[in-house]
C-alpha cells in the first residue's frame, strides 16, 4: 500500500513538472515574436561587443606590434604577466586601486542604505520628493564637472579654506590637493556626493515593498521609529542589500579613471594612480605604447573581479543569503 501511494506521489511530481516546464513552440513563437525578435537583438549586441573584443586578450601573450598584428606578433607566453608581478609601480597601483574601491564600496554602501531609510522616515511628501531629486541629480554630471567643482572648493582660496582661516582652524591656507594623506578622503567624499542619491534609488524601492501591516503590528507593541528601522526596515532590505553587495563587489578594482586622473598630480602619484591609468600609461601613451601590457593588466583586473564575485556568492550561499546564482 506504501509502495502504490509513494509512486503516486511520484507520478504527481513528475506531472506537476512537466505542466510548469516551459514550452517553446512554433504558436508561442507567433505569439510572442516581437520580444524574441527584442531579446534576440540584445544577444547579438552583447555578443558584438562585449564577447568579440575578448579575442584582443590574445595580446597579454604576444609581444604585439600593430603593424604586424596578431598574426604576425612574436608570441611570449606570460612574460607580460611576470614583468607586471615584478613591477613595483604596478603592485603600487594594485594596492592604491583596491584601498580606493573598498572605501567607495564600504562607505557608499553605509551611506546610501542609511540615506534611504532617514528619507522614508520624512513625512512631508513635498519635501521628501524635494530631497530625493536634490540627492540624485549629481550623479548626471560628468566627473570633469565634479572635479572641476571639487577643486576649486579645496584650493588655497576655495571656500573650505576661507572657512577655515575664517573660524581661526588653521592659520594659513591648507594645500589639500597636495597632501597624499588627503588624497583617498578627498576621492571616497567626491564619490558619496556624486552617487548616495543615485544609490539610494533601489533601496527606497525595496522600502516600499516592505508590508505595511509589519509597522502597525509594531506600533500596537509599542515600538518606536527607531526600533521600526532596526527590527523592521534593515531586516526587509537584507536580500537588496546582499545582492547589490555581491554585485559590486566585482566593481572594487574599478576604482576610477577620471577622478583620480583629472585630480591628480605629481605630488600624490604615489596614491593616485589606478589600473586604469596604468593601462592607459602604457598602451596608449606615445612613449611606451606596449598594448600587450596594458590588456595583460586589464585582464588581471578582470579575474580579480569574477574572483570575487564567485566568493562573495559561495559565502552567500553558505548563510543562506539572497545570491546570485
Amino acid at each position: 500500500m506504501e509502495n502504490t501511494v509513494s509512486q503516486a506521489e511520484k507520478l504527481k511530481q513528475l506531472t506537476e513538472k512537466e505542466l510548469n516546464k516551459p514550452k517553446f513552440t512554433v504558436k508561442e513563437f507567433k505569439r510572442q515574436w516581437i520580444l524574441v525578435v527584442i531579446s534576440a537583438l540584445y544577444v547579438i549586441y552583447g555578443i558584438i561587443f562585449y564577447y568579440l573584443p575578448l579575442l584582443g586578450w590574445i595580446m597579454a601573450f604576444q609581444n604585439f606590434k600593430y603593424h604586424e598584428g596578431f598574426t604576425g606578433s612574436k608570441f611570449v607566453g606570460f612574460d607580460k604577466f611576470k614583468f607586471l608581478f615584478s613591477d613595483g609601480t604596478f603592485l603600487q597601483v594594485i594596492r592604491n586601486t583596491f584601498a580606493m574601491g573598498v572605501l567607495n564600496l564600504f562607505f557608499g554602501t553605509v551611506v546610501a542604505i542609511a540615506f534611504a531609510i532617514l528619507l522614508n522616515e520624512v513625512r512631508n511628501r513635498h519635501f521628501k520628493k524635494a530631497i530625493q531629486t536634490i540627492s540624485y541629480l549629481p550623479h548626471f554630471l560628468s566627473w570633469i564637472i565634479v572635479v572641476s567643482i571639487v577643486h576649486d572648493a579645496l584650493t588655497s582660496t576655495g571656500i573650505i579654506n576661507e572657512l577655515l582661516l575664517k573660524f581661526g582652524i588653521v592659520d594659513k591656507a591648507y594645500p589639500f590637493l597636495a597632501k597624499p594623506g588627503w588624497f583617498w578622503p578627498i576621492v571616497t567624499l567626491s564619490n558619496l556626493w556624486k552617487e548616495t542619491g543615485w544609490n539610494a534609488i533601489i533601496y527606497l524601492a525595496a522600502i516600499t515593498a516592505i508590508d505595511p501591516c509589519l509597522y502597525e503590528s509594531a506600533s500596537i507593541d509599542g515600538a518606536g521609529r527607531f526600533q521600526k528601522m532596526r527590527y523592521i526596515t534593515l531586516p526587509s532590505l537584507r536580500p537588496t542589500i546582499m545582492i547589490l553587495l555581491i554585485m559590486n563587489l566585482g566593481n572594487v578594482l574599478n576604482a576610477g579613471f577620471e577622478l583620480q586622473y583629472l585630480l591628480g598630480n605629481g605630488l600624490v602619484q604615489n596614491v593616485s594612480k589606478t589600473i586604469d591609468i596604468y593601462v592607459l600609461d602604457w598602451a596608449i601613451n606615445a612613449r611606451n605604447l606596449d598594448y600587450s601590457l596594458g590588456t595583460a593588466a586589464g585582464i588581471f583586473k578582470t579575474a580579480v573581479s569574477l574572483t570575487l564575485i564567485v566568493i562573495a556568492n559561495l559565502i552567500a550561499k553558505h548563510k543562506g543569503d539572497e545570491r546570485l546564482f
